[in-house]
């Protein structure tokens, strides 16, 4: 697509943002805590809806937000809470909310339950609440329960709300069919092509090249803080440590040299083993006719291919494993025979073997001074990793019991490292460039959800790292005086929109009257206008719809034949204009398959299209009161303006 596309996605947020809240459908509702007050409308300001005459209190819609925003940062660590309200998706979490209330009430009304049996049973199902040994823990349960900000009640109640959708809704949102008309309508719009033009009318060729005044600039920044919002930093203090840094006395004593060799005697006396070939008669009969046919001058090779069977070598084996390869009566016998002599038949458990001694090895018996070095250095590996295990359970301990990691490192002589302000995807803020230490990666994730002055310790590799939050910077603007420079600019540019606006209003209206979109831009008279033909069928979209698509694309493809629409840019870049000159479409039997697969990929929608027409037909009659005042309070909280 042309450049001023990608400009957009170099934008903060970005299409996949917004791509995200879409696909964003079930979220568990949270909250601090649950009154049993009740009352019939809204009246009260902590209350952001009423569903059957049931609260929802803020506190639901405020935790249940920031478990979306949670979700999201996993394909996008560095986004923010205001970016996430300025995206519109707090009226999605309202939603959810509001259905989850109603769906549960209204079963309840008819009669379903989720009784106490019921919920235990999910929870005892939810392998994050086991312990170590994989068994449910509750300590682990009520602290995976504190570090979402939820309580067992409001667990509880979640989960029995949702195990009443699955009775009321489950059996008719199974298996959906879209009846063929529909498909096919669907279906020809992946045949879709559409031919038309996109322009852009760049605010910079507009904007002011002087100003604003102090004033001005003041204003607007307030007006717009959130176009400068800088992204949660974390500072870490740490110090990695493993068998190298920690000071362990691992060299071992004569007594216990000495007691290791007495334990391992069997392993240095003296040792025999033998290869053999081998072959398998099923008789005792057979098998001594061939042993005398072999002592007689035939090789054993010989004698197996003529007696029908196949001879098979076997590589250097002791007294004991050549008893459970066979028989203890073979290896008996096989030990008794001679190097290069014909074993005596004996019986193993798939017949008789008959077998020669291809090889004798013979080692004799190590006294300690011969394998001394050998078990010294096998003691000390075994002391050294003990008594660093033995000292990282200490330097645990004393984390666990709250010292402070400046004391521990000084205790245990670890060398201290504080890192530069760092944001969630591990970037050193304002340095992308700079890498941080390996070890401190896995442990990032936890970092973000600590508390300052919270050590922890955890394992990275065949390491250790212990760390600490030393500094947390919350996401918000920083004071003009910070970001001046940039202000400015973003302020001219979005004066320079204001006027690309009515120029391009004045170009889709001589394009509506039939001038042709490049001599409308000419007329302008203006530098740095774009425009691109295109020529694009809507399956090339829906092939990049994981990734990147640019929204003019996307207006385009929902426009009428003939039609010209205006379209703003993100972050007063400017303003697209849409032509949409014709719209053809292919048969939709000249592609076999394509009307199945249509059903099958709609089916997905189709039930979450059921459960919504459903939800809603429950709220109107359980009767749903939203508190506007009161969802607008916890958007201005969420995104800190209040």
């Amino acid at each position: 697509m042309i450049s001023f596309f990608r400009r957009f996605f170099q934008s903060k947020i970005g299409l996949p943002v917004f791509i995200g809240f879409l696909v964003l459908i079930a979220l568990a509702f949270a909250a601090a805590d649950i009154t049993g007050t009740t009352f019939g409308g809204v009246s009260g300001g902590d209350r952001v809806a009423v569903v059957d005459g049931e609260p929802i209190p803020d506190t639901d819609l405020a935790t249940a937000a920031n478990t979306a925003l949670d979700q999201v940062r996993r394909q996008n660590p560095a986004l923010t809470m205001p970016e996430f309200i300025e995206a519109g998706v707090l009226d999605e979490v309202l939603r959810q909310l509001i259905d989850r209330y109603a769906i549960g009430n209204y079963a309840e009304s008819y009669g379903l339950r989720a009784g106490e049996n019921l919920v235990n049973s999910e929870i005892l199902q939810i392998d994050a609440f086991n312990s170590l040994t994989g068994g449910f823990d509750q300590q682990v349960y009520l602290a995976a329960l504190q570090q979402r900000g939820l309580t067992d009640a409001v667990f509880r109640r979640d989960l029995a709300d949702g195990l009443l959708e699955d009775q009321l809704l489950r059996p008719a949102l199974i298996a959906p069919q879209m009846p063929e008309k529909i498909a096919r309508q669907y279906a020809a719009l992946v045949l879709e092509r559409r031919r038309g033009e996109i322009a852009l009318i760049p605010s910079a060729a507009f904007a002011p090249t002087t100003g604003p005044t102090q004033a001005q600039l003041t204003e607007w920044y307030g007006e717009n803080r959130t176009q400068f919002i800088r992204p949660e930093r974390r500072t870490l203090r740490f110090a990695v440590f493993g068998e190298e840094t920690l000071e362990v006395s691992a060299t071992p004593t004569d007594a216990e040299i000495a007691a290791r060799y007495k334990r391992d005697a069997d392993q240095y006396k003296a040792t025999e083993r033998r290869a053999t070939t081998t072959f398998v008669v099923p008789t005792e009969d057979a098998a001594k006719a061939l042993v005398n046919r072999i002592r007689g001058g035939m090789s054993l090779e010989a004698a197996a291919r003529e007696a029908g069977f196949n001879a098979s070598s076997t590589e250097l084996r002791s007294r004991e494993e050549t008893a459970n390869a066979a028989s203890f009566a073979f290896a008996e016998n096989v030990f008794k025979a001679d190097e290069g002599g014909v074993v005596e038949p004996a019986q193993g458990t798939l017949g008789w073997y008959v077998a020669r001694v291809d090889e004798v090895e013979r080692l004799p018996a190590r006294s300690l001074a011969d394998v001394r070095g050998e078990i010294a250095e096998r003691l000390g590996v075994e002391k050294r990793s003990a008594a660093v295990a033995d000292l990282t359970a200490e330097i645990e301990a004393e984390i666990d019991s709250g010292t402070a990691l400046t004391e521990v490192a000084e205790a245990y002589g670890l060398t201290l490292e504080t890192t530069p302000p760092l944001l969630a995807t591990g970037e050193a803020y304002g340095r992308p460039d700079m890498q941080i230490v390996p070890q401190l990666a896995p442990v990032l994730s936890t970092a973000f959800q600590m508390d300052e002055s919270e050590p922890q310790l955890a394992v990275a590799g065949d390491q250790f790292v212990a760390f600490e939050v030393a500094r947390i910077e919350e996401a918000a603007a920083p004071p003009l005086a910070e970001v001046q420079e940039q202000a400015e600019a973003a302020w001219r540019r979005a004066q320079g929109a204001k006027l690309a606006r009515a120029a391009a209003e004045r170009i889709v209206g001589k394009v509506r009257g039939e001038t042709e979109l490049a001599a409308a831009l000419s007329a302008e008279n203006k530098p740095g206008f774009e425009r691109e033909a295109i020529d694009l069928e809507r399956r090339q979209l829906l092939a990049q719809r994981q990734g990147n698509l640019p929204p003019p694309l996307v207006l385009m493809f929902s426009m009428a034949e003939g039609s010209v629409k205006l379209l703003e840019a993100p972050r007063d870049i400017g303003w697209y204009v849409v032509s949409l000159d014709d719209i053809s479409t292919d048969p939709v039997d000249g592609e076999p398959g394509l009307l199945e697969q249509t059903r099958s990929q709609l089916a997905p929608t189709l039930s979450e299209e059921y459960r919504r027409q459903a939800a809603a037909a429950m709220q109107q009659e359980l009767g749903t009161t939203i508190n506007d005042d009161a969802v607008e309070a916890v958007r201005k909280q969420l995104a800190g303006e209040q």
